[in-house]
């Protein structure tokens, strides 16, 4: 019974955990450039994927970022 009590305690901790890290990853704040034209996220506001943005460059969360059709850079892959 000990057993099954551990690792039920250990499989809703990893869980938990798991969800807290998806949570942040999505809340956590990245880069897009506001041109017309523009198709990306950048985790870097230095990321040379925005040296070319001739628009201002906001920081937006990566959920929000994936809603209007972002995709990550290929110079952070």
């Amino acid at each position: 019974m000990k057993f099954i009590f551990n690792t039920f305690l250990s499989l809703s901790f990893c869980l938990l955990f798991g969800a807290i890290t998806s949570f942040d990853l999505v809340e956590s704040k990245i880069y897009i450039c506001k041109g017309k034209y523009s198709k990306k996220y950048h985790y870097s506001e230095k990321c040379r994927g925005l040296s070319n943005c001739k628009s201002s460059i906001e920081k937006v969360t990566l959920k929000d970022a994936k809603n209007i059709g972002r995709s990550l850079c290929g110079w952070e892959d």
